[in-house]
């Protein structure tokens, strides 16, 4: 059998409530240990990236905002998730955010999840507007390094 053969699609509208996710995220890992994913880094690469990329759609771009949707979509198989993470926010310039690893950044909140997809994922894009975040991981793929 093919990885495209096993290729799965996951779409959700969620409200824009942190209390609203979780169940989906644990769905895609459910479907991601079911093509052959389970115990490797990449699961917890994948639930962190999907989880921070979810919360900050809601938080920062729909501003918790409960007449606003996020628009979810993953594409799983043996070898790569792929996921879409799109708010009804103004959107933002991935450019404009401080790194956190900077001295004087330190002790601020803000930006580590960002940081932190962008280790994890082996790829990740922003559309030009900034509301929609695309991730790839390549299964076995190590972690870049800061």
């Amino acid at each position: 059998m093919s990885a495209e053969h096993d290729a799965r699609t996951l779409q959700t509208t969620l409200p824009s409530s942190l209390d609203s996710y979780h169940g989906f995220v644990q769905k895609v890992l459910d479907e991601l240990e079911a093509l052959g994913w389970p115990g490797t880094p990449d699961l917890f690469a994948i639930h962190m990236a999907l989880e921070e990329s979810i919360s900050n759609a809601i938080r920062h771009g729909n501003k918790e905002d409960a007449g606003k949707k996020v628009e979810v979509e993953c594409r799983i198989s043996p070898n790569e998730f792929w996921a879409k993470i799109c708010d009804e926010g103004d959107g933002f310039c991935p450019d404009d955010v401080p790194d956190c690893r900077e001295e004087d950044r330190l002790e601020v909140p803000g930006g580590r999840g960002l940081a932190l997809i962008k280790a994890y994922m082996t790829r990740m894009e922003y559309n030009d507007c900034g509301n929609c975040v695309t991730l790839v991981k390549e299964r076995g793929e190590q972690p870049k390094s800061a």
